[in-house]
């Protein structure tokens, strides 16, 4: 080949190469709006929340009683508080209460003041338990726990069961996830964006908040009424939220 055919060859390289870069940066820099506009069509998402509540019967009594205990010496208080809180065990689980465990024993010394002298009078002990029954059957439980030698009831609070929480978490999720898809209808129909996919979700909870417990009322003011004591449940609320985001 000679030096002009050669020649030619190359300069008609160069060129073919200058062509094609030419090309692949048009393309890129057409390419890259085309993307960008591509990319901000994809993101555009819709957050929407629901929320959802349903009430249950609170058909179970959660209680807490206990023995307390006054003696002069230490062995005297705690096996008084044994003997006494026996008693209240051996009953309770004869009424075939669900979930009941010792949740505190106490031994403590008991001091007077006079004229800014302490001196120990004695020392107090005290068991105490915890359990569930029906709530339809927690007064006249209470009445009896107290002849049997309960002197303290430290708190109720009233519980659904734990298949009718579960239940009921299933519902307040379909009502809370049913208001997020009304929400983001509703601001698609206003504006006029056609929906297209949900594309995340979150949970953010599904629970039921333990209820309050009533306050501490000693024994001997249940002992004063002649009637059973009167328990009332109530309801108790079981809560869900939800959070979807949905393309459009």
């Amino acid at each position: 080949m000679n030096k002009p055919t050669l020649l030619g060859s190359q300069l008609l390289t160069g060129n073919l190469w200058k062509s094609l870069s030419f090309a692949m940066l048009v393309c890129i820099t057409f390419s890259q709006p085309v993307l960008a506009q591509e990319k901000q069509r994809m993101l555009r998402i819709l957050t929407v929340n629901g929320r959802g509540v349903e009430s249950i019967p609170a058909t179970l009594a959660q209680v807490v009683l206990g023995v307390e205990v006054q003696a002069k010496t230490a062995q005297e208080a705690q096996k008084e508080a044994a003997r006494r809180s026996s008693a209240v065990v051996t009953l309770l689980k004869n009424r075939n209460v669900e979930k009941l465990q010792t949740t505190g024993i106490t031994l403590n010394p008991v001091y007077s003041y006079k004229d800014d002298i302490q001196r120990l009078t004695g020392y107090s002990a005290s068991n105490t338990v915890s359990f569930r029954i029906a709530t339809d059957k927690a007064g006249q439980l209470l009445d009896e726990a107290v002849k049997a030698g309960a002197t303290q009831i430290s708190g109720i609070s009233f519980v659904a069961t734990d298949e009718a929480i579960a239940q009921a978490q299933k519902q307040a999720l379909k009502e809370a996830t049913q208001e997020a898809q009304q929400q983001a209808e509703a601001v698609f129909s206003v504006l006029g964006f056609q929906r297209k996919e949900v594309v995340s979700i979150q949970i953010n909870g599904a629970s039921a908040p333990p209820p309050p417990p009533r306050p501490m009322f000693r024994a001997d003011a249940v002992q004063t009424a002649n009637a059973s004591t009167p328990v009332e449940g109530g309801e108790q609320q079981v809560e869900a939220s939800v959070t979807l985001e949905i393309s459009y």
